[in-house]
């Protein structure tokens, strides 16, 4: 089952350049577990924002998959985003069709330069190229002939430029510090990428230098900045809960080269992403 519907909001905050104003891609999905490399695929979301109009509203569409995992729905992760197994298979449609579609839209919108847009998007990306490869689909990676890319992770973002802040940084906590409304309950897709997406504009609204990256640089910044705050954290967990398992330092994918150029090597300058030209409604969620 996919559905989709176009609605707009007001651009309330003035952002002071280009690739935050759009169009940009937000994607979300929810799954059976925590581990991206070994857990399904159940929902995903894509939330196509467009520039602001003259009168600053920004057109945006939405479009939902719900999928058949083609496994069972443990009940902790039915219980966080409402899917059950039984669910699932009466109104789900073959996880390989959906897989598909979705990588279409975000494989269109990379090749154009738009960025993708997720909270925590070494967790999505690494599922969505793990359960490609697992059904024997092409994976994005090999559709775009390069790495992903430009995306933007409010995550990585926030701990960039802020890396001290005390307190956690899940979604809904980075909408309290970003002064982000949500009217509806977290954790279903579609809901998620929305305000995901309002976090990402009043983040590089309150620290405008993120919005001087030319979209080339998103990802190299992103990775050096992560792997940063992972050897960081690491240190801290070796010292405090060493059983624990350290964080991933590449990103967004585990086996991600941007993360192997060191911080500040004059090598280190990105490389500019081919753009493939593609139809203008090719971005677009299909209606």
């Amino acid at each position: 089952m996919s559905t989709s519907h176009s609605s707009s909001m007001s651009d309330a905050a003035t952002i002071p350049s280009t690739w935050p104003l759009g169009p940009l891609l937000g994607f979300d999905t929810e799954t059976t577990g925590v581990d991206p490399s070994g857990d399904r695929l159940v929902t995903a979301a894509l939330v196509w924002r467009a520039e602001p109009q003259a009168d600053g509203v920004r057109p945006q569409s939405v479009t939902t998959w719900l999928a058949d995992p083609g496994v069972e729905i443990p009940e902790a992760a039915a219980a966080v985003h409402g899917v059950t197994t039984e669910r699932a298979r009466a109104e789900g449609r073959p996880v390989t069709e959906v897989l598909a579609e979705v990588s279409e839209h975000l494989v269109a919108a990379m090749a154009a330069g738009t960025p993708v847009v997720a909270f925590n998007a070494s967790y999505d990306l690494t599922l969505m190229e793990a359960e490609l490869a697992r059904h024997g689909l092409p994976t994005m990676r090999s559709r775009l002939g390069r790495e992903l890319g430009p995306i933007a992770d409010p995550l990585v973002l926030d701990r960039a430029v802020d890396r001290y802040r005390r307190g956690k940084r899940r979604l809904g906590d980075l909408c309290e510090v970003y002064g982000v409304r949500v009217d509806e309950a977290l954790h279903t897709a579609e809901v998620d990428v929305t305000a995901t997406l309002d976090v990402l504009e009043a983040l590089t609204a309150a620290h405008p230098q993120l919005s001087e990256l030319d979209p080339d640089e998103l990802v190299a910044f992103q990775a050096r900045a992560h792997r940063t705050w992972a050897e960081s954290f690491n240190e801290w967990l070796a010292r405090k809960n060493p059983s624990r398992t350290p964080a991933q330092t590449a990103w967004p994918l585990p086996d991600s080269p941007h993360a192997l150029i060191p911080s500040g090597c004059p090598a280190a300058q990105p490389a500019r992403y081919a753009r493939t030209q593609e139809p203008a409604g090719s971005l677009r969620p299909a209606p």
